[in-house]
């Protein structure tokens, strides 16, 4: 039975959200966005030292590791108001390694590098790799014994987030033909080992990571015992979080439209006035408080087991597919002018195709979804 309690706020996501709100919408403007898309590392640092300074990065860490002891679901609120804004920053990619950290890393790993991260580390995740399957056990990437004890990795990962600026790089490879995960600092890496990559979203900043001359000392591997629970982990975290960012993105897209409805006219009436546009706007936003409660009810349980991955799928599903719609009709009722590039709607629909090429589209998750409820 659906527990109705769980589609609201709590008391710390209301706070989250409301701080969350003011502070993209003033330190994310779209004239900054568009800025920051023709600069090399695609952020502002400053900004990033202000959102450590706010706590964020420490949220779902635990207090033992100079977080805050709060979970993903006060996360949530701060990654929607991020994607509503389209705010740059590492912020995801940061909290999903301090994730996989949390569910896979040795003592020794976690009491290293999570305080860190909670201060402001930067850190990503490099877990795709050119085959593009998003089952993330499935990898080619091999961590091999050297006759020293060290390990020499070899392989490649794709679309490495924020890879260029990151401290900490979490990799999966293939050890003794089981699944592991292993800490890098930025310094492992050779020169050369990175190398940007063009993609859909130029709000992003993705990377290939070539593994080839990477040789780690035995201590950078995770505990073995707990990889393939934390690759879970991370996938729903991931789904979760990305949720998150495209509910934040759809009201974005509804709002430009109706704003540009309320100004533009055509044949002397406001085109908001016209049955044909209202009334798809109307249809699109009632869909996104749809997908909204299933994100936040998502969020609320998500650590049940069982109950938290069907709901998180089911977000996932419904984000994605609200976002893609808003932002198409966005780019559609802004006419011409909506398919140059000096109309913010194409951003949100690149938003929208970036995201659903990360972690399995909505038809992957319908599928891993009939196999939890049938």
């Amino acid at each position: 039975m659906l527990d109705l309690g769980r589609l609201g706020f709590s008391e710390e996501q209301a706070d989250l959200l409301e701080v969350a709100s003011r502070f993209c919408r003033e330190r994310s403007p779209i004239s900054k966005v568009r800025s920051l898309m023709l600069e090399e590392t695609g952020f502002d640092a400053d900004l990033w030292t202000e959102i450590a300074e706010l706590g964020w990065l420490g949220i779902a860490i635990p207090e033992a590791y100079g977080g805050s002891g709060l979970t993903l679901a006060e996360t949530v609120p701060i990654v929607e108001q991020m994607g509503r804004r389209l705010l740059a920053s590492p912020f995801v990619p940061t909290t999903l390694a301090a994730q996989a950290l949390l569910a896979g890393g040795t003592e020794a790993q976690k009491e290293a590098f999570l305080p860190r991260i909670a201060q402001g580390a930067r850190a990503t995740l490099a877990l795709a790799e050119p085959d593009g399957d998003w089952r993330l056990e499935q990898m080619t990437s091999l961590a091999e014994e050297r006759p020293d004890g060290r390990i020499a990795l070899r392989g490649e990962k794709r679309f490495v987030l924020d890879a260029g600026a990151a401290e900490i790089l979490i990799v999966s490879v293939r050890h003794r033909g089981e699944p592991q995960l292993a800490v890098l600092e930025a310094s492992d890496l050779p020169a050369g080992a990175l190398r940007r990559e063009i993609v859909i979203d130029e709000t992003r900043r993705s990377f290939a990571l070539s593994l080839d001359g990477v040789v780690i000392s035995a201590s950078a591997l995770c505990d073995p015992a707990r990889v393939r629970a934390a690759l879970d982990h991370v996938h729903l975290s991931a789904n979760l979080l990305s949720a998150a960012e495209m509910s934040g993105g759809t009201l974005a897209a509804i709002e430009y439209t109706v704003d540009y409805a309320k100004t533009r006219k055509q044949f002397g009436k406001l085109i908001g006035s016209y049955q044909a546009v209202k009334h798809p706007l109307v249809d699109a936003y009632v869909r996104y408080e749809q997908a909204r409660s299933h994100l936040y009810s998502a969020a609320n349980c998500f650590s049940e087991q069982g109950a938290g991955e069907v709901a998180v799928r089911m977000a996932r599903i419904q984000t994605e597919t609200i976002f893609a719609h808003a932002a198409d009709r966005s780019i559609q009722f802004h006419g011409g002018f909506g398919f140059t590039y000096d109309c913010d709607a194409q951003l949100y629909r690149r938003r929208a195709l970036w995201n659903a090429s990360q972690n399995g589209d909505a038809i992957y998750h319908r599928r891993r979804l009939a196999s939890l409820i049938f």
